[in-house]
């Protein structure tokens, strides 16, 4: 992670407005943009991972979406593809397709967040750097919330957006 990658920051509509590092972005609490991806197999399982414990946001905590900060002048789509080939350690990864875009806010920060889904059967060599454990669960598993599992605020936001979209 590079505290002095410049991210684009965005309105309430999702226009960009200006730039900041990734820094600046983290400590004042600015707007910026997100990029998610449910990673499942074959087998409909959920890519759920925990969350390293010196990650800048959410540390130590579970999530079952992988990606991050979209860079300045990157498309959700880049950065989501980008992201979950480099946090999958899965090169060959196809392109996630979109689901759905929303703007989160939560514990006094707010971005834009757009979540896309893939399926995945080859290997997985997550990024130790992102990934302190992993495994594939079924949805029922995450319905279920496993006991003493503290998960990531804006992923389970995210999450029961799109179970709800789903069930349309």
């Amino acid at each position: 992670m590079d505290d002095d990658e410049v991210l684009d920051l965005v309105d309430e509509d999702d226009r960009v407005t200006g730039r900041a590092t990734r820094a600046e972005v983290y400590r004042e609490r600015l707007r910026h943009r997100c990029a998610a991806v449910l990673v499942t197999d074959a087998r409909g399982r959920v890519f759920v991972h925990r969350r390293t414990p010196w990650k800048l946001i959410h540390p130590g905590l579970y999530d079952m979406f992988v990606g991050g900060v979209v860079g300045v002048g990157e498309s959700y789509a880049d950065a989501a593809w980008r992201e979950a080939k480099e946090e999958l350690g899965a090169p060959g990864l196809p392109a996630p397709e979109p689901v759905l875009r929303f703007r989160y806010g939560g514990g006094g920060r707010s971005w834009w967040m757009a979540v896309r889904r893939v399926r995945w059967d080859g290997p997985v060599r997550p990024q130790s750097t992102e990934t302190a454990w992993h495994a594939f669960l079924t949805p029922d598993d995450l319905t279920e919330w496993p006991a003493g599992w503290e998960w990531a605020p804006y992923r389970v936001a995210a999450w029961r957006r799109l179970t709800a979209y789903h069930r349309r």
